[in-house]
């Protein structure tokens, strides 16, 4: 198969170039576009989401030999989650590279953190498939770069933690909501408002929902710690 102009163009950014290019276009394939003679990319999403894993569990357990299981997995799944696969997405402007429906399309498809996040493990099994493990791993640690040596020190899962602090307290859970939507439609910045019962309240903004309220929680424990 002779890759079209946007595979072509999207290895370039991607900095793989595919010995099978029909690897990469299933990566890129959304199931609103599969048929029985184009499967989607969910199985190639499976895999990539554990070559991955693989990768950033050597790498946390390199950065930090001294480190107790209790500080590495909170660092492990901020590096892994799908808000940070969709971040890493972005960047190499994966979305205009996705071949989706057009119900999808015209909902927004490409620029879907959940959509995105799926994408870019896919991407990350079809490099696995084309060259293995080595250049697999390779790919992971340049796009991933600085997010592995910055990750915080303590990285557990902010919202969660805001949760066990209230019912701790007898308190019902926190309520977030979305107060104001900024940027081009392509681009959105969201800005979520997080309140405990007792009243407290913080804001933040994200490139996407779940971001600003995981920011918007750890703003309001780092008030109430």
């Amino acid at each position: 198969m002779k890759p079209g102009k946007d595979l072509v163009a999207f290895m370039g950014r991607l900095g793989h170039d595919f010995a099978d290019p029909a690897l990469l276009q299933r990566a890129l394939t959304h199931s609103s576009l599969s048929s029985p003679t184009r499967p989607d990319n969910q199985r190639m999403e499976f895999l990539g989401d554990r070559v991955l894993g693989l990768v950033m569990a050597e790498a946390v357990l390199a950065a930090d030999v001294e480190a107790k299981e209790g500080q590495l997995a909170p660092r492990f799944n901020a590096l892994v989650r799908k808000e940070t696969c969709a971040d890493v997405a972005r960047e190499i402007d994966l979305g205009a590279a996705m071949r989706l429906g057009k119900s999808e399309m015209s909902a927004g498809g490409r620029r879907r953190m959940a959509l995105l996040g799926d994408a870019m493990e896919a991407v990350i099994a079809a490099v696995y498939l084309d060259a293995g493990f080595a250049d697999a791993k390779a790919l992971i640690l340049r796009l991933w770069g600085d997010r592995i040596a910055s990750v915080e020190e303590d990285a557990r899962d902010a919202k969660t933690a805001l949760q066990e602090w209230a019912q701790a307290r007898r308190m019902t859970p926190p309520v977030y909501e979305e107060v104001a939507r900024s940027g081009p439609d392509h681009a959105p910045i969201f800005r979520i408002r997080v309140t405990l019962p007792s009243g407290e309240s913080a804001e933040a903004e994200a490139k996407a929902k779940r971001q600003a309220e995981q920011a918007a929680a750890k703003d309001l424990l780092g008030r109430l710690d």
